[in-house]
């Protein structure tokens, strides 16, 4: 167990942050809300939500995936200097790990904690994306994956994660509509939540798998093929965003406030990066390690998790992920979905209560720091969106992948009193 918790967030509006004028092409593009007004964003309201000052802030890490190519931008950590000016000579460093970005940024952050070299320590997670086009987004992102193989081979991550679709429908012998009935149940829970989240990129998705599978194959408003077995509905969206928390000492924190959330055991294992050294495509074998290794510093069990955000850039990652935590037997996770589990009125564990990446949105820079601060909102009893209705969250956990789920994050946060 670490001696660092959470003591403030913050999340920006998740979306397209752009001003469209060419309604034909989608080229032209004008910026709303920049790159670097997300980040001072974010770090300025984490910090106002912690009680704590600026100058009070020993040291800055920002989560941020591909900076370089969706804004021309490196060298992005001294950005944060402009949150104020008594952060100027403070050491600042930025992580990138895919998707998981922000997430392992905030286990930098930790381990310097906890490490002794730094007391309170703010991280942000950041990425502006819907300046490019879809091709561009496509390039930019193909540099995630194993790019002599894959992306640069045409490979793209819908195409990826359909591949882990197809060994999982294989493995259980799903058939197609089944599968899609299955996948459809996630969509429509994540539409759903996203629709109570004023932040969520989505407000007004398909509510029903019903009116999900009812969508015609193609033509406008279609739920279109985009990777079979991934449809339209399947994959999230191109998103813009940024989020924060600051971390300090738990000893520190339990001192000066009534409760705090501690981030009780870290789970972070890494996979092969291409997929065709996996041998078992079916389940996720590292993420199973990190729930392990976060489950057991931490103390507990699954059935000691109230809440949980997963990483849903497609739904078959929610399927597969929420079996890698033990909420569901493997192969049984969307049986669970379609049953009406995992709701803001399950009475034991709701996923998903933010939208998920899938209706949230999913800034990939900045996934890792939204999880820990939306469950951070959540325990310490200030939800943004949705709450559990049948039960009061103690516990709950960020699980985050990047890449085809390579880099695996898994977060234990426990509410103390």
């Amino acid at each position: 167990m670490s001696n660092v918790s959470i003591v403030g967030a913050n999340n920006t509006k998740f979306g397209a942050l752009v001003d469209v004028k060419d309604m034909i092409s989608f080229k032209k593009k004008t910026d709303t809300h920049s790159f670097y007004d997300l980040i001072i964003d974010a770090g300025r309201g984490a910090i106002a939500d912690s009680g704590l000052e600026a100058k009070d802030i020993d040291a800055v890490w920002i989560g941020s995936c591909s900076p370089s190519r969706f804004v021309n931008q490196e060298h992005v950590a001294p950005i944060a200097v402009g949150i104020d000016p008594s952060l100027r000579f403070k050491p600042m460093t930025r992580t990138e790990a895919a998707c998981a970005s922000s997430s392992v940024a905030i286990y930098d952050a930790t381990y310097a904690i906890e490490a002794g070299r730094f007391r309170n320590v703010l991280v942000i997670g950041v990425e502006k994306m819907s300046l490019l086009d879809t091709p561009g987004v496509t390039a930019a992102l193909a540099g995630s994956s194993y790019y002599p193989e894959e992306g640069g081979q045409g490979a793209t991550f819908p195409s990826l994660f359909a591949e882990l679709a197809k060994a999982y429908a294989a493995h259980y012998k799903f058939p197609e509509n089944e599968l899609r009935t299955m996948l459809a149940h996630v969509a429509a829970l994540n539409y759903r939540n996203a629709a109570k989240n004023p932040l969520a990129h989505v407000q007004n998705g398909p509510a029903t798998a019903e009116a999900i599978l009812g969508l015609p194959d193609s033509g406008k408003g279609s739920n279109m093929m985009v990777a079979a077995p991934l449809r339209l509905h399947d994959c999230s969206l191109v998103s813009d965003g940024a989020a924060a928390v600051v971390l300090t000492r738990t000893d520190i924190a339990r001192s000066t406030k009534k409760k705090v959330v501690e981030i009780a055991g870290i789970g972070h294992s890494a996979e092969y990066l291409p997929l065709s050294k996996r041998e078992h495509k079916y389940v996720l074998e590292a993420g199973k390690d990190a729930v392990g290794k976060a489950f057991k510093e931490a103390g507990i069990t699954v059935a000691d998790v109230d809440i949980a955000e997963v990483h849903d850039c497609f739904t078959i990652a929610q399927l597969m992920l929420t079996e890698a935590l033990g909420l569901s037997e493997d192969g049984k996770a969307g049986m669970d979905y379609m049953a009406g589990r995992f709701t803001a009125d399950d009475d034991q564990t709701c996923v998903n209560l933010s939208g998920g990446l899938k209706a949230k949105g999913h800034p990939v820079g900045a996934t890792g720091a939204s999880m820990h601060a939306l469950v951070y909102k959540q325990l310490m009893g200030e939800p943004i969106g949705l709450a559990p209705t049948k039960i009061t969250p103690e516990i709950g956990v960020t699980f985050n992948v990047g890449g085809s789920a390579v880099t695996n994050a898994v977060s234990v946060l426990r509410r103390v009193q």
